[in-house]
């Protein structure tokens, strides 16, 4: 029997009060997988919350995925025509749209029945009350799943303006629409919604009993939380209680070329190489000439970024959370080494890098856990350079471009080149300058054999070229 068929055979033997249905309220099922359905009208940011908070519980490792209902909506029309089909005394449409919220709400609710899954978000306006009752009546009752309601409510006029452009900038409803007529067609079909909206926190009650948050304004204007209770529920009201913005653009850089990097040593703290100075100064004289307004700097508490930051005016943090992973046993030892002393924990890294943790020392999973503090506060700024380390930076940029895990060990992130991330809708974008200053690859791929009796050979055959000792580089150079 499919899902669809059984939202309309539920039965919840509701208490009767007149002709409002009403529940009792339900036993918590703490470790339950969750439905977070979004709730309110177009333009009011429901969906940038809800793929922000998508990224977010993944890379925090609850794994989460976001169910469009616009999206099913799309594939039973041809092509969006007019704000006529979400009129109410429009039938034909309307069924269009109740079958589209239903197929999204069965696919969602059949995904979270798969082992591991955690959240599923129903991104759509679930405007009406009998709609919000399906969700509940499946999910819950039926299913034994948790819910959670999210209302974004929006009366900024200047909010609603910038919301309204978002739309029409990257809605594919309006794509090649011209703009005038866009505006009225996205403005008309405003009005048909909110003569159908109904709240599910009207004064002082509460329609069902879930949780239920009204995010006011984007955030900014505060958030009312009614029940939330469980692990799950208040890790996302954390999450959404502070406001970020809808435009941001942030900067980051490794450090300068280490004398580390130039061995082909890991970890340490080792000073900047003379190559690595004349990128510190090309950085600041490039970060001076953009002129950012209220720049701000963040390296790590090693010696190597703050070298690099140093000719940056601009406020400067030095965050432990932003050092480099933390070799243990291994910390400034070349690959060859480690071949010689460690050739099991070596393999073992090649193996499986991301979960490997050095002896004494850190994974990758470490460092992407002490730096989601890090990330929720830059996820609120904009106009900071970053100035941190390999494995660091692959995990930030891994949260903001949403790279699978399995491929955050092996992102390029070169020395002596700058990297803008910028909010473009509901995604991230990424640029790369590179500074025209000579630098080693530190970059490591993946062996093909990876086995504990694999030869030295084979276990070194991607560790990237680089000098026996730092004068030998200073020989080079002084012969260019």
């Amino acid at each position: 029997m499919s899902l669809s068929k059984n939202i309309e055979e539920i039965d919840m033997q509701p208490e009767k009060r007149g002709t409002q249905k009403t529940y009792r309220k339900p036993l918590l099922r703490q470790f339950s997988p969750l439905m977070v359905a979004m709730v309110g009208l177009p333009g009011r940011g429901k969906s940038i919350l809800a793929k922000r908070l998508e990224r977010y519980m993944n890379y925090t490792g609850d794994i989460t995925k976001v169910y469009d209902i616009s999206e099913y909506r799309r594939k039973h029309m041809e092509k969006y025509a007019s704000h006529e089909m979400f009129k109410a005394d429009n039938l034909p449409a309307w069924r269009i749209r109740i079958q589209s919220f239903r197929e999204a709400l069965e696919d969602a609710a059949a995904w979270l029945s798969e082992p591991g899954n955690k959240v599923a978000i129903l991104d759509g306006p679930n405007v009406s009350r009998s709609q919000r009752e399906e969700i509940y009546d499946l999910v819950y009752t039926q299913l034994g799943f948790r819910v959670m309601f999210i209302e974004c409510v929006c009366e900024d006029p200047m909010m609603l303006e910038r919301n309204f452009k978002e739309i029409l900038i990257y809605s594919v409803d309006y794509r090649g629409m011209a703009t005038e007529e866009a505006l009225k067609d996205l403005s008309l079909k405003m009005a048909h919604y909110k003569a159908q909206y109904v709240s599910p926190s009207l004064g002082s009650e509460w329609e069902l009993p879930c949780p239920v948050v009204k995010v006011l304004d984007g955030g900014e204007g505060g958030v009312i939380a009614h029940g939330v209770n469980g692990v799950k529920e208040s890790k996302i009201l954390a999450y959404i209680s502070t406001p970020r913005p809808f435009q941001q653009t942030l900067y980051f850089s490794r450090h300068g070329e280490s004398e580390y990097n130039v061995i082909g040593k890991i970890g340490g703290n080792a000073s900047l190489s003379p190559r690595g100075q004349k990128y510190a100064e090309a950085l600041a004289k490039h970060i001076k000439a953009l002129n950012l307004p209220s720049l701000q700097v963040w390296t790590s508490t090693l010696e190597r970024t703050k070298a690099t930051s140093a000719g940056i005016k601009a406020p400067q943090l030095h965050l432990s959370e932003l050092d480099e992973i933390y070799s243990g046993e291994c910390e400034s030892l070349t690959y060859e080494e480690l071949q010689d002393l460690f050739p099991k924990e070596l393999a073992l890294r090649d193996h499986e890098k991301l979960k490997y943790r050095y002896p004494q020392g850190e994974s990758y999973l470490d460092v992407m856990r002490r730096l989601v503090p890090v990330l929720m506060q830059l996820e609120t700024e904009s106009n900071v350079l970053v100035v941190s380390h390999q494995a660091v930076l692959r995990c930030i940029l891994a949260y903001f471009l949403e790279t699978p895990l399995e491929e955050v060990p092996y992102m390029h992130v070169p020395l002596h080149t700058i990297i803008k991330v910028t909010l473009w809708g509901y995604n991230y974008n990424i640029e790369t300058i590179k500074m025209p200053i000579d630098c080693v690859d530190t970059n490591r791929s993946k062996p093909i054999n990876c086995s504990l009796n694999r030869t030295a050979e084979d276990a070194l055959k991607t560790v990237p070229v680089h000098f026996d000792n730092v004068d030998e580089l200073i020989h080079t150079l002084e012969a260019i």
